[in-house]
C-alpha cells in the first residue's frame, strides 16, 4: 500500500513519511483550480466593493509580478506617463518600480493600465520568496517586530505598507514629486499625510501622482542621513 501511495503521490513524501493529500486531484490540476477559484472570488468581492476593486486587483497583479518587469501607464493631470521597470515593492496603495538607475513610486489611484511587456515570458514566481535560514527563523520567533523593521525585504514580505509609511524610510534622499507641478528636494519628514521637503515645501500625499528618485545618489544620501541621526 505504501509503495502504491508513493507511486501515485511522490510529491507528498517528507523525510520518509507522507503528508495527507490536499485533494483527490493531481497537484497540477489542483493548483489551476485554486487559482481559478481565487480569481473568481476576487472578481465577486470587487463587484460587492466597487470602490476597492481597482486596489485589490492591482495588488493581486503586482504580487504575482514581484521582481519581474512590468509596464505601467499612469496619469499626472492631463499627461500620461509611461513607466517600465521591475516590481520592487508592493504597498497597500502604491507600487514601486526600479530600473538600474531610477526608482519610481506610483499610487494605484492614478494607474490607467498595468501589464507585462509584450514578448516577456510569464515566469513562475517561486523566486519571489525570502530564503529563511535557521538563524533568521529564530530571530523572527524571538524578536519579530525589530527584525522585520530592519530589512525592507522582510517588511515587504509581511506587511502591505502605505505610501506614507514607505516614504519614511527614505528620509534624507532627494526625490522629484509630480503633483499639479514638479517639486524636487530631499525628504525631511513624512507625517500626518504630508511629505515635507528640506526647503520647507509641504505636499499632501493625496496630491502625489508620481515620485522619481535616482538610485545611485539615494544610497549615499541615506547612509549620510543615518550617520547624522545617530550622532544627534
Amino acid at each position: 500500500m505504501s509503495e502504491l501511495f508513493e507511486k501515485d503521490y511522490p510529491e507528498l513524501k517528507r523525510e520518509g513519511k507522507f503528508t495527507s493529500p490536499p485533494s483527490g486531484l493531481p497537484m497540477y490540476e489542483l493548483k489551476m483550480l485554486q487559482e481559478y477559484i481565487h480569481n473568481a472570488n476576487l472578481q465577486n468581492l470587487g463587484t460587492t466593493l466597487p470602490n476597492s476593486k481597482k486596489q485589490m486587483v492591482l495588488l493581486k497583479f503586482f504580487k504575482s509580478k514581484k521582481n519581474q518587469l512590468v509596464e505601467i501607464h499612469s496619469k499626472n493631470g492631463e499627461e500620461v506617463i509611461h513607466t517600465m521597470g521591475k516590481v520592487a515593492a508592493i504597498g497597500r496603495n502604491f507600487v514601486m518600480l526600479k530600473t538600474l538607475f531610477v526608482r519610481y513610486w506610483i499610487p494605484y489611484t492614478v494607474i490607467i493600465s498595468a501589464k507585462s511587456p509584450f514578448g516577456i515570458p510569464d515566469v513562475s514566481g517561486s523566486h519571489q520568496h525570502v530564503a529563511y535560514d535557521q538563524e533568521l527563523r529564530n530571530k523572527l520567533l524571538t524578536n519579530f517586530g525589530a527584525v522585520v523593521a530592519e530589512k525592507e525585504v522582510l517588511r515587504q514580505q509581511f506587511y502591505e505598507e502605505l505610501l506614507e509609511t514607505n516614504l519614511k524610510s527614505w528620509k534624507g534622499t532627494k526625490v522629484t514629486i509630480y503633483t499639479e507641478k514638479f517639486l524636487s528636494g530631499k525628504i525631511k519628514k513624512v507625517n500626518k499625510g504630508k511629505v515635507i521637503l528640506s526647503d520647507g515645501k509641504e505636499i499632501l500625499l493625496t496630491k502625489i501622482n508620481y515620485i522619481k528618485q535616482s538610485r545611485f545618489s539615494s544610497f549615499w544620501q541615506r547612509v549620510i542621513s543615518k550617520m547624522l541621526n545617530k550622532s544627534n
